[in-house]
């Protein structure tokens, strides 16, 4: 999965996987290699439902299918991955229970905390806020392109930016040497979900080769 992890990540927001598929349904069917399904405020009895309708929504659709934050729901959901932040369990714990059944990713905002990941076992790494972004709430201060760059140097897995990533921003987010991106208001705000995601493939494509 090192080598293959897509390169466009699309997240959902918790009221479109809970009350809305067409955003999902429109992004996938405009080719995006992978969903991140993140879902809050909800039971936990529901939140595996969700997960299991988008997993089976991204198995047709031959997307990566990731749940966010919780490796338990993943594991019963029958997702590809799961990815971690950095309050959730360790990475070296959800090892343990998941074996080589999921990709697992984590979150890092510097060197030291991306090598340690990385070490746990970590199969790819989320790094940012890259930029500002009004789509989560209590985030730090974005650790700009530098601090990106720099982890990109540190550790040997894929590196996917993240936060306020728009069309605009990608080839100097790509210059970096990040393997690809994570976006949520880019494609789930845009009037058409599935133009979005179709712009940011064509513009991954051109920038460094197949999505």
């Amino acid at each position: 999965m090192r080598l293959s992890l897509p390169r466009l990540h699309v997240l959902t927001s918790a009221a479109q996987c809970a009350d809305d598929l067409r955003t999902i349904d429109a992004v996938l069917d405009a080719g995006a290699p992978a969903v991140q399904i993140r879902v809050k405020d909800r039971t936990d009895r529901d939140h595996l439902e969700i997960a299991r309708v988008i997993v089976a929504r991204c198995r047709r659709a031959g997307a990566l299918s990731i749940v966010n934050d919780r490796v338990d729901l993943a594991l019963a959901a029958d997702a590809d991955a799961v990815h971690l932040g950095l309050t959730d369990l360790p990475i070296s714990a959800a090892r343990e229970l998941a074996g080589d059944r999921l990709v697992i990713g984590g979150t890092a905002r510097d060197p030291a905390t991306a090598r340690q990941l990385v070490a746990e076992g970590a199969d790819y790494l989320g790094v940012g806020p890259t930029y500002a972004t009004a789509t989560k709430d209590g985030l730090p201060a974005p650790i700009g392109l530098s601090t990106l760059a720099a982890i990109v140097a540190t550790v040997d897995v894929p590196i996917i930016a993240i936060s306020g990533i728009t069309a605009d921003r990608m080839r100097e987010v790509l210059a970096t040497g990040a393997h690809g991106i994570a976006v949520v208001g880019a494609v789930v705000d845009a009037p058409d979900p599935g133009a979005a995601t179709r712009e940011l493939l064509d513009l991954l494509a051109d920038a460094r080769g197949p999505t």
